[in-house]
């Protein structure tokens, strides 16, 4: 009979001391410690698959303890009594920790951002950009993808909804809804869990903008004509309104965009939302409102603030002048008039106004133009 092995402790692992040459302590059923010179010592367990000795670690010691080693040991030879290769095991396992790790919801959201950010302007990239490392990956960034569920995503929607911000909630919701659809086409998740999520947030209200009927325009253009600030500012309304286009289109003009002989402002791709050249035809009645505004383009502007005398930013400018405006409602409220009515309208540009341009003559628009200008 052979005898038994002497079984390892604790303390005879905590004191093995290092030899010349590498050599073994047994535990039995294949575990052992390997002591090397350096003093180094490593977790092995010997075992036989297919007929071939194999070698399987378990762990450094101290890092893994006895007891450790042992329950390892414990597990390696259930999947051994399974029929299955340990060693082939962990290297599965391991796959599938990395493959985890690659499908995190910050890796795959950061790619689709990456992927998607030159669709957009500098600043909508940047509030995407913000959008995602304010609100959703700080909850949901660190998650495999394939394993996020609805009530998750509803908690991280949850707390932008408290504070008060439901169209911030509604924004991060349709965010992450794409963010999972980008994971579905590329084979990192199965299904996307923000449909599940419909009617579960506050839904924002939604108030529209003021506007202007057409029997109110004519008492409009009389209190702007009394305007006292700024002459630019009531050349860049004025045009506005022979125009329709955006505040940001109209502000960002500059004298290279308009072709004199042709009458028309030829608005950049790169300055349109849709990125695409916007030709806009201009009437008789606008060109008048350019040759006027070139008087002002030379000089630099200032308007008071506070009782100071302030520059304007120049990336507010309008044909070289400048014009403090962010959108349309603000820029109609500087328009000063003895009633309180208009402070509270704005212009907004309409869908049907954008339809003016590509080949509408220029007589047409001067026609359409003079009610405008007899109004006012």
């Amino acid at each position: 009979m052979y005898p038994m092995p002497i079984l390892l402790s604790d303390a005879r692992v905590r004191n093995a001391k290092p030899k010349p040459k590498p050599y073994k302590m047994a535990d039995g059923e294949g575990l052992f410690l390997l002591i090397t010179p350096s003093g180094s010592k490593y977790w092995r367990l010997k075992y036989f698959y297919a007929g071939k000795e194999k070698l399987l670690a378990l762990g450094v010691y101290p890092e893994t303890t006895l007891a450790e080693a042992r329950e390892r040991r414990a597990q390696a030879r259930k999947v051994l009594a399974a029929g299955n290769d340990p060693g082939e095991a962990k290297k599965e396992a391991k796959r599938a920790a990395t493959l985890k790790s690659a499908n995190a919801f910050e890796v795959i959201a950061r790619e689709w951002y990456e992927m998607r950010k030159h669709e957009w302007a500098s600043s909508s990239a940047e509030t995407m950009l913000a959008r995602l490392e304010q609100h959703i990956l700080p909850k949901l960034g660190a998650r495999p993808i394939a394993d996020i569920t609805a009530p998750e995503v509803l908690a991280m929607l949850r707390v932008v909804e408290g504070r008060g911000a439901l169209e911030t909630a509604r924004r991060v919701m349709q965010t992450s809804g794409q963010i999972f659809m980008y994971a579905i086409a590329t084979g990192r998740a199965e299904r996307n869990p923000v449909p599940d999520l419909r009617g579960a947030l506050k839904t924002p209200v939604t108030k529209h903008y003021s506007f202007l009927r057409a029997n109110e325009l004519p008492l409009y253009l009389k209190n702007l004509e009394t305007y006292d600030g700024g002459l630019q500012t009531k050349l860049a309304l004025r045009f506005l309104l022979l125009t329709f286009v955006r505040t940001t289109e109209l502000r960002g003009a500059r004298w290279t965009e308009i072709d004199w002989d042709k009458s028309e402002w030829r608005i950049p791709a790169e300055r349109m939302k849709m990125k695409e050249l916007h030709v806009v035809p201009l009437s008789k009645q606008a060109i008048t409102v350019l040759r006027e505004l070139e008087q002002l383009s030379a000089r630099r502007i200032h308007r008071r603030v506070h009782g100071r005398v302030k520059p304007l930013r120049d990336s507010r400018g309008f044909m070289g002048c400048t014009m403090p405006s962010t959108s349309p409602q603000e820029i109609t409220q500087w328009v000063k008039h003895k009633s309180g009515y208009l402070s509270r309208v704005s212009i907004a540009p309409s869908r049907s106004g954008r339809a003016m341009s590509g080949s509408l003559p220029m007589q047409a628009c001067s026609c359409c133009a003079r009610p405008i200008i007899a109004w006012g």
